[in-house]
């Protein structure tokens, strides 16, 4: 009976022994972290496909009775959509299908920023643009825009949201606020018809190019982005999903979205000038990234990066989770205008100056955090 007694001893120890020897995330919560985030991605896609449509049929109803009532409307339809897409971006990176180097429709959708007289007059230039130029371009169709965009120049933007955020508002020439195109722009005024056939057609691109990101993420569905994804190892997939979210934090958003703003002191350089929604637009992107390292999509839920992390190392987790969360707050008390803050003559202490750069070193911060502490769990990625 001692013997027995000591052997059961002997085997209990090995057990708790191998148990404490274990470190790190398992791989069937690693597996889990992938399938959750491929369900998140498609549920916010088709967030933003069913908002965009919205939009699609607001400016639809501007254009078949074109009012300032019908024109507000579908400038509200667009700021909601674009707020609905703005966490997506936390998607890229990666060569997935929205950036892929071959047939991703990225810089159709998002690129910027945008030279205004490639599409449509601008102050003291009555006859520039596609629009304005039915000699070199009888026809405005789907091909044509597309065939356009960035030809020549990558400001030659000519479709996506920042071409649509054109149309609607306008050049933005006042110091306190958004652009002020007029409705006259798209009933008496010269080249109205195909100002309006323009604002159609670079709508229905629009919603033509989310639906395609949709299917690339659709469950159930063989051959399509999602299954190749959730096909590689969990390492691979996770090495993807977190260089997503580095590269939007530093490079991306901290870099060319508001630094180059910052320091070149150009309206130009700010992601939506002629809307004023550039700090909505930087909230939004701070939001996926915390989306994704959550893994909570707003109204989808599962395991997150934080949850792989918080396995190896709490308080490194723990400190990320605090570094993302102070990165959102900052970006949402950001004041609005964005372009306010840009301007040759305000200084560098002004509140709300001040307030940008301290949001770009909170996504700095971060996003050092993120290299090291997805090394922690065995994955090497590389942000600018």
């Amino acid at each position: 009976m001692k013997r027995i007694a000591l052997l059961v001893c002997a085997g209990l120890l090995g057990l708790a022994l191998a148990a404490c020897g274990e470190s790190g995330p398992s791989d069937d919560l690693k597996q889990d972290v992938v399938t959750n985030y491929a369900n998140g991605v498609h549920f916010l896609y088709s967030k933003s496909l069913r908002s965009a449509t919205v939009l699609d049929s607001a400016i639809d109803a501007f254009l078949a009775d074109p009012t300032p009532a019908t024109l507000e409307g579908a400038k509200r339809a667009w700021l909601k959509a674009r707020d609905d897409y703005g966490p997506t971006e936390a998607f890229r990176f990666y060569d997935g299908p929205i950036d892929h180097p071959d047939t991703g429709p990225e810089g159709l959708i998002n690129a910027w920023p945008l030279d205004e007289a490639y599409i449509d007059y601008v102050e003291g230039n009555p006859s520039a643009g596609i629009i304005n130029n039915p000699s070199e371009f009888p026809v405005i169709n789907a091909s044509l825009i597309v065939s356009l965009n960035e030809e020549g120049g990558e400001e030659n933007v000519s479709t996506g949201w920042h071409a649509i955020e054109f149309l609607l508002w306008g050049q933005d020439l006042s110091a306190v606020g958004p652009g002020a195109r007029p409705v006259e722009d798209f009933t008496t005024a010269s080249n109205a018809d195909r100002r309006s056939t323009y604002l159609a057609v670079a709508s229905d691109v629009l919603v033509a190019h989310l639906k395609d990101m949709v299917d690339a993420w659709a469950p159930a569905q063989a051959g399509n982005y999602r299954a190749a994804f959730l096909s590689v190892s969990t390492d691979e997939a996770l090495r993807r999903i977190i260089t997503g979210i580095g590269e939007l934090s530093r490079g991306e958003l901290a870099g060319e979205r508001m630094t180059v703003a910052y320091e070149e002191r150009s309206q130009e350089d700010e992601h939506s000038c002629f809307s004023d929604n550039t700090v909505a637009d930087i909230v939004g992107n701070a939001l996926g990234i915390q989306m994704v390292y959550q893994g909570d999509f707003g109204g989808l839920s599962g395991p997150g990066i934080n949850d792989l992390i918080a396995a190896d190392d709490p308080e490194t987790a723990d400190m990320l989770s605090s570094q993302i969360e102070r990165s959102v707050y900052l970006a949402t008390v950001i004041p609005s205008p964005f372009d306010r803050h840009l301007g040759g003559g305000v200084s560098d202490a002004e509140a709300g100056r001040a307030s940008v750069l301290e949001t770009i070193k909170a996504l700095e911060d971060q996003t050092d955090t993120i290299v090291s502490a997805a090394q922690a769990i065995g994955i090497t990625i590389s942000v600018s």
